[in-house]
């Protein structure tokens, strides 16, 4: 069983508690999943089975977020699961302060990761060394925000600003609200999150786990072939039985025997390769010794 999972994670659950709820059902060890959520999070959760494991790193990079931020509030863990260290009302921030704030996030920005996250330092997982009070410095990230759109403004003491935030992998929703708070001069938490697209899977496609476990039982579950999966690449197929058994042996194929329309390929990019709609692996074409040659990156047979 080799493909994808578009799983909906409830709120409580860890991503891990995920991947090994899927192996008890689907009775299988390879699995694993294409992006943490945090446990309060909720939606989207990629997660692959058995060869599929080894495509995770080629999805769509790109996620989606509905999230809502509380103004006036600061925490250990910049969302409301952590310890409460600042709480005043806010009652001078207008939506229009909010535009021009949310403004400066567009496009590639330097990020801080919150101190209770998943990153590691010299080993060590940054939550475990928070819980641990040792104090590191957490390194920064370059992250790219595509757009934040304004969903929903509540005014009041602590007023909360819902959101819809489409960006790159690596994102952490939490740091914008924390940041956002700042820089409206007070404070922000991540109140709510909705991870709503993530790897080219939708909200509204998903399944959830009580669903997979009805679906397998019934014995009507059936991946999302890695194919489909991988649709955003351009595909590179291969027309006889002798391109698949060197291909499945890790040899380079030259671009001539590939039949391929135009009659060349561009360098650099990672291609799909597939033989009757089966995915055989990933690929890129390369220039060897004034050759042009197709190269295996990752052979599933």
């Amino acid at each position: 069983m080799d493909g994808f999972i578009n799983l909906q994670k409830l709120p409580d659950w860890t991503s891990h508690d995920c991947v090994a709820k899927v192996r008890r059902i689907l009775q299988t060890k390879k699995v694993g999943h294409g992006g943490t959520l945090d446990p309060a999070a909720v939606g989207v959760l990629p997660i692959a089975i058995g060869k599929a494991t080894r495509l995770l790193q080629y999805l769509p990079t790109g996620k989606a977020y509905r999230a809502l931020i509380r103004l006036g509030v600061e925490t250990t863990t910049d969302d409301l699961a952590g310890e409460i260290i600042y709480s005043e009302p806010v009652t001078d921030i207008s939506i229009e302060k909010i535009e021009t704030a949310l403004a400066t996030f567009i496009g590639e920005i330097v990020q801080t990761p919150p101190m209770y996250s998943a990153i590691q330092v010299n080993g060590k997982r940054l939550y475990k060394l928070a819980r641990a009070g040792e104090v590191v410095e957490v390194p920064t990230r370059q992250v790219t925000i595509d757009t934040i759109e304004i969903l929903n403004w509540t005014p009041g003491d602590f007023p909360e600003l819902e959101v819809q935030i489409a960006c790159g992998g690596g994102t952490y929703i939490r740091s914008i609200a924390r940041d956002l708070g700042v820089k409206l001069g007070t404070r922000g938490v991540l109140a709510f999150l909705e991870r709503n697209a993530s790897c080219g899977l939708q909200l509204a496609d998903s399944i959830t786990l009580e669903e997979l476990e009805r679906q397998q039982q019934a014995g009507i579950f059936e991946p999302i072939p890695p194919d489909i999966a991988l649709m955003h690449l351009p595909t590179v197929t291969l027309a006889n039985a002798e391109l698949v058994k060197f291909w499945s042996q890790g040899k380079r194929l030259p671009i001539e025997q590939l039949n391929l329309t135009p009659p060349t390929a561009e360098l650099g990019g990672y291609f799909q390769v597939i033989s009757e709609q089966q995915c055989l692996g990933i690929g890129d074409f390369r220039e060897i010794d004034g050759a042009q040659l197709l190269v295996p990156q990752t052979v599933l047979l």
